[in-house]
């Protein structure tokens, strides 16, 4: 089975890839209804069969950095479906993990227990390198340097029924105006698909990876999982929820690809210094594309491309992902550079994707509705 050409990366595309089918996802929407989707679901969801899992096991965990030298906990072949497990540990301490979950009446449930099993045998890396648990890395076939790697989104859902979000002193977007440390669980409401932590208040549910990634290159060593780069990782961006697609440049053999830091909802900037910290359980596809050349991050989601600028100044964060944006409109839309300008601005929404990690985050959000005369394909 092969995916046809894509436009958005049509001169990557120089051969079929394994593909998967979801006929009742997108052909059923309307035009109103694709301008105006920011989550899109099934008519019948069904449960999508994967070729493999990687389980959360201690075995299976790496903690808070990527790298070339990280050992691939599985290899899968181009085009693979793949469910990736994650947890989340915030709250929860090396020395009582079970403190946590006592103090917060909240079960010692099975996902609970391997929670705990992680906390006590993930080590953290030797040399003090810092940052989230992650599952991985996966190796994919046939990915090599120059080459990117198509990750689409067919699946999130959430093993736990909470997430917790803190706010400290000097932690998040107004470091000096937290005066103390304070942490709030999020219960989720299955039906109404919120989240609450104080009466009055409901979050919708949106689930997304805040951190999915290839390894850098390999003279980098290892880095933490903390700032993003154009390898990707801690990313942020709340649009990548179920059936969104990201692109990601490869830098070793087999791309090594890392995930975790689940997010149940996020607001733009993730201000606080976190989100709705959360087990998500990923369902991707992983496509090779050879020889494409991509050099930084791009996604697209069924009503929208995403141009990606990253940097630890914002201003600086925003003109990448501006030129990028208008780079994606002139190349694969066929404007001029000028015409590609107008159209960003009077069409296309810069917007931050996180200010709290270092370096920060921008992406513009790039409407398909705005060109009506050409068709997008999609999955």
């Amino acid at each position: 089975m092969h995916h046809s050409r894509r436009r958005f990366f049509r001169q990557s595309a120089q051969r079929g890839a394994a593909a998967l089918t979801l006929p009742t996802i997108l052909q059923a929407l309307s035009t109103e209804t694709a301008q105006a989707a920011t989550t899109i679901e099934p008519a019948k969801p069904e449960r999508i069969k994967p070729d493999s899992v990687v389980r959360s096991v201690p075995e299976n965990m790496v903690w808070g950095y990527f790298g070339a030298d990280v050992a691939p906990v599985s290899r899968i072949k181009d085009g693979d479906i793949v469910e990736i497990q994650t947890v989340n540990p915030s709250g929860v301490s090396r020395t009582d993990p079970e403190a946590f979950y006592k103090t917060n009446n909240l079960p010692i449930d099975e996902h609970a227990k391997e929670v705990i099993a992680i906390m006590k045998n993930v080590k953290p890396e030797p040399s003090g390198i810092r940052g989230h648990m992650l599952t991985g890395p996966i190796y994919i076939e046939n990915a090599q340097p120059g080459d990117h790697i198509e990750i689409r989104i067919l699946d999130l859902t959430l093993p736990a029924d909470f997430g917790v979000n803190s706010v400290w002193p000097g932690g998040g977007g107004i470091p000096d105006l937290v005066k103390q440390r304070e942490t709030f669980v999020y219960r989720y409401d299955a039906k109404r698909r919120t989240g609450t932590f104080i009466d009055g208040v409901e979050i919708p549910l949106k689930p997304f990876m805040g951190v999915m990634a290839l390894s850098p290159p390999a003279e980098t060593g290892r880095v933490s999982s903390i700032p993003p780069g154009f390898f990707g990782g801690n990313l942020d961006i709340k649009h990548l929820t179920k059936h969104s697609t990201l692109h990601l440049p490869v830098s070793v053999p087999g791309g090594l690809f890392t995930t975790g830091d689940g997010h149940a909802a996020q607001g733009n900037g993730e201000v606080s210094g976190v989100a709705i910290e959360t087990a998500v359980n990923l369902t991707a596809q992983f496509i090779v594309h050879k020889g494409s050349g991509l050099k930084m991050p791009r996604a697209e989601t069924p009503t929208h491309f995403i141009a990606v600028g990253l940097d630890k100044d914002l201003n600086k964060a925003m003109k990448q992902a501006l030129a990028e944006a208008v780079q994606f409109i002139q190349t694969e839309l066929g404007f001029t550079f000028n015409q590609a300008l107008s159209i960003a601005s009077t069409g296309v929404d810069l917007e931050i994707s996180q200010v709290v990690d270092q370096v920060l985050g921008v992406h513009a959000m790039i409407p398909k509705s705005i060109f009506p005369k050409k068709k997008f394909g999609y999955w």
